[in-house]
């Protein structure tokens, strides 16, 4: 991987999934600065990982040949206006925020500049996430190999041909962790009213997504409806209880609940 200076300006749960993921590669620590108007999350960030840390993003951004711009997308504009006057014409710009199109970048920092979009989830924090990917015909093949690189520290990572399909990476990546946290949470929620004790549902529950998750990956020519099949015995407990799903509407709902997603998405485009 190419060793360039590396400026995060946030120090927020995604921050230090890839800072985390960067130094367990090799990444210098010395070329890797983070920024936050937080005194403790800036300690946490040098006591756990060693880089270097600011209160400075214009003195870290100056430096450094990426910037990682993983703010709030409602303080965006805020925190470029502030660097519009640095020249960032050498600078690549990575951008960890929903609902901004790239091209908007351009006026919250008064200049051109060579943008790329990133819409990681939340299991990049352990690296086994996946980070959607987009970059427009400015940047450079080398550009698009270092980003991904550093991406890929914290997991899978997918590109995509246009823009506008990141907003179904939000619906099939970027939240879909917290469709499965609520489907264990229902299943933690029946196992209480059946007097399961909670610390042997968990360990159940959470054994059986992971097993699932992990024959899916282990099992490419398999579908999931075939997998599934496989658990399902004509006329036992598990028809039983896919029978009960189907006639609740569970495919219906999680397609309503996808194309919500990426309508919402679609929505914030036009707030920022």
């Amino acid at each position: 991987m190419k060793k360039s200076k590396i400026c995060f300006i946030g120090s927020g749960n995604m921050t230090r999934s890839i800072v985390s993921g960067l130094v367990k590669s090799g990444y210098p620590t010395k070329l890797i600065e983070t920024t936050n108007p937080s005194v403790e999350k800036l300690n946490a960030m040098q006591a756990d990982f060693g880089v270097n840390v600011s209160h400075d993003n214009v003195a870290a951004c100056y430096s450094a040949n990426i910037i990682v711009l993983s703010v709030k997308p409602q303080m965006m504009e805020t925190v470029c206006n502030k660097l519009s006057h640095l020249d960032l014409s050498e600078k690549l710009i990575i951008t960890i925020a929903a609902g901004i199109p790239a091209n908007r970048y351009q006026d919250y920092f008064k200049q051109p500049v060579k943008v790329v979009r990133t819409m990681p989830n939340t299991p990049t924090q352990i690296g086994i996430g996946v980070t959607g990917i987009f970059a427009d015909e400015s940047i450079s093949e080398s550009e698009k190999l270092e980003c991904e690189q550093i991406m890929q520290t914290g997991g899978e990572v997918v590109w995509v041909n246009k823009e506008s399909e990141l907003n179904q990476v939000i619906a099939l990546a970027g939240s879909s962790p917290a469709y499965f946290f609520m489907f264990v949470e229902s299943m933690l929620d029946a196992a209480e009213k059946m007097n399961v004790p909670a610390d042997k549902a968990r360990l159940m529950v959470q054994q059986a997504a992971l097993g699932a998750a992990e024959m899916v990956k282990q099992n490419p020519d398999l579908t999931a409806a075939q997998l599934r099949e496989n658990v399902t015995s004509k006329g036992g407990t598990t028809a039983q209880a896919i029978k009960t799903f189907e006639e609740g509407g569970l495919r219906q709902l999680v397609d309503s609940a996808m194309q919500n997603c990426v309508k919402r998405a679609e929505e914030m485009e036009k707030l920022f």
